[in-house]
């Protein structure tokens, strides 16, 4: 089995586990899609936050990896995410959140954080398959899985946090 193959077997079980992730966290742990919708709203906001302050600010390479992201991109994907997620949270009155303002500031840091993460390791592995786009439904964007990969690793974690959570609780 070559290293491309296994490169793709493992992207494909993860993904089709995410979309399971995101199935189970929408009906076992909120009925309200709104929450649902903050999640993706976070994510997007990262890469574009990223993507923005990347471009505007430059500054030093965050890894090898990906060679176009920086640390200032970083750092607005993490101002990105938290104006959206507090905008979105004032604009639909989320404010049945069991938790302080300070915890639900380090979520969106852990869920921008996550999602930047899985952006890199995407990246990675399509230097290993030697893939530079995954599609052209969107120019200049690297295709489909460029604006999903963050997300991907995103509802992985959150619905194994969630998991874990109702177990312990």
């Amino acid at each position: 089995m070559t290293k491309y193959n296994l490169v793709s077997i493992f992207g494909s079980i993860l993904i089709l586990f995410s979309f399971y992730a995101v199935y189970r966290i929408r009906n076992d742990f909120n009925d309200d899609p709104k929450y649902l919708l903050l999640i993706l709203i976070i994510c997007v906001s990262t890469d574009i936050g990223g993507f923005i302050f990347g471009k505007l600010f430059k500054g030093p390479k965050l890894s090898k990896i990906s060679p176009n992201k920086t640390f200032s991109g970083v750092i607005g994907s993490y101002l990105f995410s938290l104006s959206a997620a507090f905008s979105f949270i004032y604009f639909f009155e989320l404010n049945n959140f069991d938790a302080s303002i300070y915890l639900l500031t380090l979520l969106i840091f852990l869920i921008s954080t996550i999602s930047q993460i899985g952006d890199l390791t995407i990246s990675y592995f399509k230097r290993l398959a030697k893939i530079k786009d995954t599609g052209k439904v969107i120019p200049g964007h690297g295709g489909i899985l460029d604006r999903i990969d963050g997300m991907i690793f995103v509802f992985f974690f959150l619905y194994i946090f969630l998991l874990i959570q109702k177990i312990l609780l």
